[in-house]
């Protein structure tokens, strides 16, 4: 891997996120030299942005773009302010990503549209801004950015300037690149680097990749992690990639023991958890030391649970190898233990310092469990991302036969969905929330069923089609996206129902679910494919219709 040079800030983000402002404040604390490429492309044409779109058109103007894009980057020490949409062009991207460090400024589509109108009364030029056209320029702001989230979500460092004044935007924008640059410890040019988490508490790559397993010890040492390191895993992952670990962090220069406990949901229990940390206490475990959590779910649940709460808390990282860990339970900190009474109600927030997905790692799991993984996939685009659930409608076949390619695009993308929700609300305040789709029933029907008769993504899957069903009961979604989700989960070989389960446990599991808040269950449900609400006033009749719905005999 090449270094980069780290000695420019590319500022990106929508309209009205600070840019302007923010860049200046930077460059001044900085001492470098402060570049707007609106200015370097008016220079270019020799006359005003206005009279380029008017006169030559917005491919030029795109042309001009990336051409004083290129120039600025080969600066050094500079502060380089974009325009809202240059993030859209690989070219661009790759330009940025060769010549410095890339970090988002970010905001609600409530807080644009706030700060724009606030712009727009003060300013004396009566012309119309664009992003003030047509009936609803609120909605016209949502969906611009969100056709260009996807992208913002591939900056090195994001900081979100809803609550912050420009000059804590700053000195947050200068502790993302002092991170960044510290020792060059990872690029997110690399091509298994897929996105960055960036919470108030850590900020750590996600990898994916075929094959990258081997450069495990190698990545962590990039992290600048060294010592002792524990391999934690059950008996069915590390026979097929315990020793491929353990050798890679060996010739990385780690010190490794390694503890295998049985295979299952039954494993994230105090008992299990008590035998690791005796584990560690034989091993004189300290504070620098790292757990390593190689398996699904379960694994990282487990092992991050202990990390989080062993000595107060030691490293941790997640190397998933599952497609449902993939994609969802190794993202975002939330680590925990079952309950006999309810699933994962012991836990914390407790970020990793690193996500490594070897794609790979998929070819030796079961036809089962591979499938099962598809429900949280599908789950990223219902909640987020309608192009994206349109990919996977479109590409049915080829990631059920694993096709390296399509299935590889398809984690990275979700991880990026999961990545973006948890940068924004690590501790689930607020938009984390929409993350539960289909899981509170799935929570309850795993509950009554001793967490032994189905997988999760199965529990998922036939908890996002009673979310469905309940959307539809209260007019919020129509009958044909009921449907259109129903199909695909089908074609993915998931369930839908489960006959004969018994629906008063499941109804009693919900009352005790953590989504209950002032006893009131926070429903997560679609208005339609890519877009949530959450609801606190369902009635009772008709959860328990939807619920029996689901659990009768054929």
């Amino acid at each position: 891997m090449g270094e980069r040079n780290l000695r420019n800030i590319f500022l990106t983000g929508f309209s009205y996120t600070g840019k302007t402002q923010v860049s200046q404040i930077v460059a001044r604390r900085l001492g470098w030299e402060l570049v707007d490429t609106d200015d370097e492309i008016e220079k270019l044409a020799g006359k005003p942005i206005p009279e380029i779109f008017a006169q030559d058109g917005e491919p030029h103007f795109r042309e001009l773009e990336t051409q004083a894009l290129a120039n600025v980057g080969q600066k050094s020490e500079t502060v380089i302010s974009t325009g809202g949409g240059i993030i859209m062009k690989d070219e661009n991207r790759e330009i940025m990503k060769k010549s410095g460090v890339i970090i988002c400024l970010e905001a609600t589509p409530e807080t644009i549209y706030k700060r724009l109108m606030i712009d727009s009364e003060k300013s004396e030029d009566k012309i119309v801004r664009p992003l003030l056209a047509g009936d609803d320029p609120l909605e016209r702001i949502r969906t611009l950015k969100s056709s260009r989230q996807l992208n913002y979500y591939q900056a090195d460092w994001t900081v979100r300037t809803d609550q912050l004044t420009p000059e804590e935007v700053a000195g947050e924008l200068i502790r993302g690149w002092n991170y960044l640059s510290r020792s060059q410890r990872y690029s997110i040019s690399d091509a298994e680097t897929a996105c960055v988490v960036t919470t108030a508490t850590e900020s750590y790559p996600i990898l994916v990749g075929w094959g990258l397993l081997d450069s495990l010890g190698q990545k962590m040492k990039d992290l600048g992690l060294e010592g002792e390191a524990y391999i934690i895993s059950d008996d069915q992952v590390y026979p097929h990639y315990g020793n491929r670990a353990k050798a890679s962090l060996e010739n990385a220069g780690f010190a490794v023991d390694s503890l295998v406990v049985p295979h299952g949901e039954t494993s994230k229990s105090i008992a299990i958890a008590m035998r690791i940390y005796d584990f560690l206490v034989l091993h004189r475990a300290e504070r620098s030391h790292i757990i390593i959590a190689l398996g699904g779910g379960v694994i990282g649940d487990l092992a991050g649970f202990v990390a989080a709460t062993f000595l107060r808390g030691i490293p941790f990282i997640q190397v998933p190898t599952s497609l449902m860990a993939m994609v969802d339970s190794s993202i975002g900190g939330k680590v925990a233990i079952n309950h006999p009474e309810a699933k994962n109600l012991i836990g914390a927030f407790y970020q990793p310092r690193l996500v490594l997905s070897d794609v790979g790692t998929l070819s030796t799991l079961s036809k089962r469990e591979f499938t099962s993984g598809w429900a949280e996939v599908i789950k990223h685009g219902l909640i987020r991302d309608a192009d994206y659930f349109s990919f996977l409608e479109q590409n049915v076949d080829k990631l059920i036969n694993l096709d390296k390619e399509a299935t590889t695009e398809a984690i990275r993308r979700s991880a990026i969905i999961k990545a973006n929700v948890v940068s924004e609300d690590e501790k689930e305040a607020g938009l984390r929330t929409i993350l539960n789709y289909g899981h509170t029933i799935a929570h309850g029907l795993e509950t009554a069923t001793t967490y032994q008769q189905m997988l999760h993504g199965e529990a998922v899957a036939i908890g996002m089609m009673g979310a469905a069903r309940i959307a539809e009961r209260t007019d919020l979604l129509n009958s044909d996206t009921v449907q259109r989700q129903g199909v695909l989960l089908k074609k993915f070989g998931l369930p839908i129902a489960y006959p004969g389960a018994d629906s008063h446990a499941i109804l009693r599991a919900i009352e005790l679910d953590k989504k209950v808040q002032g006893k009131a269950v926070r429903w997560v449900l679609l208005n339609e494919i890519g877009k949530t609400t959450i609801r606190k006033d369902i009635p009772s009749n008709s959860v328990s219709d939807v619920i029996n719905e689901l659990v009768k005999h054929n």
